[in-house]
């Protein structure tokens, strides 16, 4: 059974920094593409970053330097470092498991909150 447990998220200020991390299954986590997406209230899902087993990485245009994802192969684990957050990133983020770079895979994780005040 395929299983992304997300943890990190929090309430932070505009400015600050997070750390989300996501945490899969051994088979899952060396087979696919690990992603995050994030979904604000009233907006569709967009795609934040994404990382393969070769280390290769994608960026949605709303994030570029500020946020950086990678991935621990011993602890079966992606990270979203998150710096500089502003109120616009406010929203729920869900770690993902697919096949590309570039479009989301069918499995999802339960989500994790990051609000950021102004």
């Amino acid at each position: 059974q395929v299983q992304l447990v997300e943890s990190g998220g929090g309430l932070v200020q505009a400015g600050g920094s997070l750390r989300l991390s996501c945490t899969a299954s051994r088979d899952t986590f060396m087979r696919n593409v690990i992603g995050w997406y994030r979904q604000a209230p009233g907006k569709q899902r967009e795609l934040v970053a994404t990382i393969n087993t070769d280390d290769r990485t994608h960026y949605g245009d709303r994030v570029n330097s500020r946020f950086t994802i990678s991935r621990d192969n011993a602890k079966n684990t992606v990270y979203l470092q998150m710096n500089s957050l502003k109120p616009e990133d406010t929203a729920t983020y869900y770690c993902n498991a697919g096949l590309n770079l570039y479009y989301s895979g069918p499995t999802w994780g339960q989500g994790t909150q990051v609000t950021v005040s102004s």
